[in-house]
């Protein structure tokens, strides 16, 4: 990653967290004029390759580390599907004294198992009744001459 000033870098994390220009250039510390002026300025740093190459790494950073890929997933479906998973219920317990919430855990219903399996299922087209086919159209070449 590309060295920042300070300042530069408090810009591009108030960016990333607010998503404006103009306020992250403000929030940042920079000496401003007015709005007009601090979004010049905040636009003009958005075009610092330095900057810009901050902004977008962190930008992949978040997005991996918040959006499931393909294989976790996968994974998650398969354990629920074995019953790995367990959920969290709440039950009242109580009597003629009164009552209280209780937590528990108990193994992943048949239900949200079955779901899993189908999920899985069609991920792997294993419960199609259609075929896969490949069509594959002949050329015909016209190359014959004509005698007559």
């Amino acid at each position: 990653m590309a060295k920042l000033t300070p300042k530069q870098q408090a810009f591009a994390d108030y960016y990333i967290e607010l998503g404006n220009a103009t306020a992250a250039y403000k929030k940042a510390g920079y000496a401003v004029k007015s709005d007009n002026a601090a979004a010049v300025e905040g636009s003009k740093l958005l075009r610092n390759p330095k900057v810009k190459a901050y902004v977008d790494e962190r930008m992949e950073q978040l997005k991996s580390e918040r959006v499931a890929d393909q294989q976790e997933v996968l994974e998650y479906l398969t354990a629920v599907m074995r019953g790995e998973i367990n959920d969290e219920v709440l039950l009242v317990v109580g009597d003629e004294k009164g009552s209280e919430v209780v937590r528990r855990e108990k193994r992943s219903d048949t239900i949200a198992r079955t779901k899993a399996a189908e999920l899985l299922g069609k991920r792997y087209v294993m419960w199609t009744e259609k075929q896969q086919v490949e069509m594959v159209e002949p050329v015909f070449v016209d190359d014959i001459p004509e005698d007559d």
